[in-house]
């Protein structure tokens, strides 16, 4: 929930948290997008049993979003993906810090291409990264623009464990897009748009969350190991 009476940057509201587990610290960390007058930017939180929270509050400044945090540091450094927004386009990033609270080392991971591709101009994460024995699997959504408005898909991108700006492998199609009525239709048109997943006891089965349309939430199952396939044929 929001705490603007002592976080004003969370004055207009907290949306898309993004949430992993941090071995290291024995928490989970919720990274989330917290608005205010002066746009959208990154903040994170910590908890051990999502009843308290420490918030430590607005680590990417606006305009920022579309982040989460790998589980465990590389190379010394906690690695934090995020998606700022340019003029024209916005890209994914990747940033780097030794404390969670300040950040460098910022570096492209990701570019929106340009022309008539489903994920020209604009694209940013969506769930959390996902570790496979190929590289850190990511899910990232793709908004194409047209006559009728926007439209947000799925890609699938594959990343270096020790190097996770280094990216292996790019979906040049999309792989999951809004078909049903409750995702071409709603508050916003044509969107599908996970946060979050779980996956189950055999290390394959996934379940994704998302957002169809802005107005309701659904879920989709799916197996890692058919994703990763399917990138890499």
């Amino acid at each position: 929930m929001a705490d603007p009476d002592h976080y004003p940057d969370e004055l207009w509201g907290v949306e898309d948290p993004r949430i992993t587990y941090l071995p290291e610290l024995e928490q989970y960390a919720i990274t989330y997008t917290a608005y205010a007058s002066g746009g959208p930017g990154v903040a994170l939180a910590l908890t051990k049993d999502f009843h308290s929270f420490e918030r430590l509050g607005v680590i990417m400044q606006p305009e920022d979003k579309d982040a989460a945090l790998l589980p465990y540091r590389i190379n010394d450094h906690w690695a934090l993906i995020h998606r700022p927004v340019g003029p024209t386009s916005a890209h994914i990033w990747i940033s780097y810090s030794l404390d969670l609270q300040n950040w460098g080392g910022h570096k492209k991971m990701l570019e929106a291409r340009l022309g008539g591709w489903w994920d020209a101009n604009k694209i940013g994460l969506s769930p959390p990264l996902i570790k496979t024995s190929q590289g850190w699997l990511m899910i990232y959504h793709g908004v194409k623009q047209n006559a009728s408005g926007s439209i947000y898909r799925l890609g699938l991108a594959l990343f270096d464990l020790n190097e996770p700006e280094l990216c292996l492998r790019r979906s040049d199609e999309w792989f999951f897009g809004p078909e049903e009525p409750y995702e071409l239709h709603g508050d916003v048109d044509k969107v599908v748009f996970p946060c979050g997943y779980t996956i189950a006891l055999d290390g394959d089965t996934i379940r994704i969350y998302y957002g169809a349309a802005d107005s309701s939430i659904a879920m989709a199952t799916g197996s890692i190991q058919k994703m990763l396939s399917w990138l890499c044929e």
